[in-house]
């Protein structure tokens, strides 16, 4: 929701924490901005009916601001397209090592784990002959995984005689690991049977600087309260937090941003999309121009902004079910 959007925007419609936008100029149905929602902090168990845990997709916007109608809007700020538009996806993938010996060892352990519930939930139900079933069937697995295999107990040995071998040299002030060792005595190594594994997904940061040179004392009144709204909405609250005799014993969160590119009255049909965000730094130089230079009020005649917003949940695939253009 975007407040007088193509009218004049004026006292009576500003909210307290927003309602800004630079440059003044009016806005037509062809032009490109990016809007910056201002909007309660809800937190999970707000969000998720009492869950600790957030379902995904629970932070995506919707073409008509967030996806939760119970959340607080408390401003809007509108800014010129940035110059450095861009987007980043990435995962979190690591490397995983298991030899021979120790896959063998996590099947022993799965089996037995296995077995042994499966028993006793029988023994429970009075199946006294199905629970000797199942510790029969267990034992059974577990001598076919260590037993059966000749390359497998040779190198069970090895690696018995080299670990002993590795422990006495440490009591004597050596630092020769195991597997160092076998090399050194055979010539092998155990297979790390080595393959990338997926860690879990990874939140997205996003940079935009703004260049805000005011032609009048309104604009520069703008640039002020803009400059004055990201950073009062990225501080943490005292007033509220149901603190003891004032002591300020808790923070309340900040608010959040919800970052939209619009063409006109809708979003961009093309470029990428985002989810709720935390403003996690602003920067302003009041001297870009490398000088210090004010008008007569005192306002800078051109300042640079730069913002870092980092959103508050990964990218995931059902973000894309109605996502149109380029997506997340």
């Amino acid at each position: 929701m975007v407040f007088g959007l193509f009218n004049k925007i004026n006292s009576t419609t500003r909210f307290k924490s927003g309602g800004f936008r630079y440059p003044l100029e009016a806005l037509t149905e062809t032009t490109d901005y990016l809007s910056f929602t201002i909007v309660e902090y809800q937190s999970v168990k707000q969000r998720g009916g009492g869950s600790l845990v957030g379902s995904p997709g629970s932070r995506r916007i919707g073409p008509q601001g967030t996806k939760d109608k119970a959340t607080k809007i408390l401003g809007n700020i509108i800014l010129q397209m940035p110059s450095n538009i861009q987007d980043g996806n990435a995962v979190d993938y690591g490397e995983s090592k298991m030899n021979t010996l120790i896959g063998a060892a996590a099947g022993v352990i799965g089996s037995t784990i296995k077995g042994a519930g499966e028993a006793a939930s029988e023994a429970v139900q009075g199946n006294q002959e199905a629970a000797k079933s199942k510790i029969a069937n267990m034992t059974k697995d577990i001598k076919g995984a260590i037993g059966t295999d000749p390359s497998l107990m040779e190198a069970a040995k090895q690696f018995t005689t080299a670990k002993a071998t590795s422990a006495a040299l440490g009591v004597l002030g050596g630092n020769v690991s195991t597997g160092q060792l076998l090399a050194r005595q055979t010539g092998n190594i155990f297979n790390p049977n080595m393959e990338l594994l997926f860690n879990g997904p990874t939140l997205r940061s996003f940079n935009f600087s703004f260049k805000m040179t005011p032609r009048s004392a309104a604009e520069a009144r703008e640039c002020k309260n803009i400059i004055r709204s990201f950073k009062l909405n990225m501080a943490p609250k005292t007033k509220g937090t149901g603190s003891i005799g004032g002591s300020g014993v808790f923070l309340k969160t900040p608010n959040v941003f919800e970052l939209r590119y619009r063409k006109g009255n809708s979003d961009h049909p093309f470029l990428h999309k985002f989810k709720q965000c935390f403003l996690t730094n602003i920067s302003v130089n009041y001297t870009s121009e490398g000088v210090y230079a004010t008008y007569d009020d005192a306002t800078p005649v051109s300042m640079t902004m730069d913002l870092t917003f980092k959103e508050l949940e990964p990218i995931y695939d059902v973000d894309y079910d109605d996502a149109d253009g380029v997506g997340f």
